[in-house]
């Protein structure tokens, strides 16, 4: 960004010329803290489980992604903090999904005091009255937002439910096929995710994509991939047997189909986000109108294509529908690169799933070939900014 583009603070940081006063002092204060993120995080639980240790049992033993988890949605929301279009779906899905650690209205206070403490104590070099009065008016619009979304959620959705693991197919080593069968009736829509915790880690949960439509019996099935580290997806993958009892939170995410429209589906599931892409298929299946879908499943090694039988049937069954494995091993090329060789694309919609680093560059792609962004869906945007566990 050149000085034409923004107003400077005088420490070499600009904010764009279109952004509120008190956006301008919440990213400058974000841009002082970046370099000791980790210290902030620390103080600012340090001080919530001091000043307030009724709150410690809401919170995993464990606290490290955790940690890594707030500041990531703090450095969202003051990034979307002048378009609430962006901004309140966001803060929506938070609100709703706190429910299910227990958070209640009145730990808001507590939360925001505790943070104002972390942010003056370590951004001390830009912090002044003005600063402090910038993220209180944030702070209480962004508590505010969330405190209003879980009492709406509270009258129609419990804040979990709960789901008996019916079959567990190891397809790999490290990839297991996890289906489970809610306590109560569980709406959701192809394309979507949902939070899971195990009962070998309580308080921790994790994202996962449903690989299938909304069923007639009600079972949802879950791809798991144990990653390193991966307390969750350790459990399902090598500990989840059929019986167990795991909790789901509530579905969210954004990355469905619209069904008004004949646009065809550009589809790039990289690993086990080929889940939510199998989930988009049958749901295009089911409502009957013909749509072509072209499905670009991205692996490192033919053994990691680990679902494609189930893709390859679907393909026979349905005329409208393509699928190309591309595998970096013998392409020597990444997924998002196989697009050059289709196409054209622009009469098409986007939908990526998979890691943050594929859908960064499928993102970059798609563009390229013609895609407007607001014809492009993926994973939310918080999600794109760690690993999943």
């Amino acid at each position: 960004m050149s000085a034409d583009d923004g107003a400077s603070d005088g420490s070499g940081w600009f904010a764009p010329r279109d952004a509120s006063p008190d956006a301008v002092l919440v990213r400058r204060t974000m841009n002082e803290i970046a370099p000791v993120a980790d210290k902030v995080t620390s103080y600012f639980y340090a001080l919530l489980f001091v000043r307030h240790p009724e709150l410690r049992p809401l919170f995993p033993a464990a606290m490290d992604t955790q940690r890594d988890r707030l500041f990531r949605a703090l450095l969202t929301a003051a990034e979307h903090i002048d378009h609430p279009t962006v901004l309140v779906p966001y803060l929506k899905n938070l609100g709703q999904g706190h429910r299910k650690y227990g958070t209640r209205s009145e730990h808001y206070p507590a939360v925001g005091e505790c943070l104002i403490g972390a942010l003056s104590q370590y951004a001390d070099a830009v912090w002044d009255e003005r600063t402090e009065a910038a993220w209180i008016r944030a702070y209480t619009t962004i508590s505010q937002v969330m405190i209003d979304a879980a009492a709406v959620d509270e009258l129609r959705a419990p804040a979990w439910w709960h789901a008996e693991v019916v079959a567990h197919d190891l397809r790999t080593s490290d990839v297991a096929v996890v289906t489970v069968r809610p306590d109560q009736p569980y709406p959701f829509l192809a394309g979507q995710y949902t939070s899971v915790e195990t009962p070998w880690w309580p308080r921790v949960w994790r994202h996962y994509s449903f690989a299938s439509a909304p069923r007639p019996d009600g079972l949802l099935t879950f791809h798991v991939k144990a990653v390193p580290a991966g307390w969750v997806s350790h459990a399902l993958v090598h500990r989840a047997r059929p019986g167990d009892i795991i909790r789901l939170g509530p579905p969210t995410g954004s990355m469905t189909v619209d069904h008004t429209t004949s646009s065809g589906l550009l589809c790039l599931g990289g690993g086990t986000g080929i889940a939510p892409i199998k989930a988009l298929i049958e749901d295009i299946a089911e409502h009957g109108r013909r749509r072509p879908v072209e499905v670009f499943y991205g692996a490192r090694t033919d053994h990691d294509l680990y679902d494609i039988d189930t893709m390859l049937r679907l393909q026979r069954a349905h005329p409208w529908l393509a699928v190309r494995p591309v595998v970096e091993q013998q392409a020597q090329a990444q997924l998002p690169d196989a697009l050059r060789g289709y196409g054209p694309w622009n009469e098409y919609d986007a939908y990526l799933s998979g890691p943050p680093g594929m859908i960064r560059s499928g993102v970059h792609a798609v563009l390229a070939a013609g895609i407007p962004a607001e014809r492009i869906r993926h994973d939310a945007v918080e999600e794109l900014m760690a690993p999943t566990s």
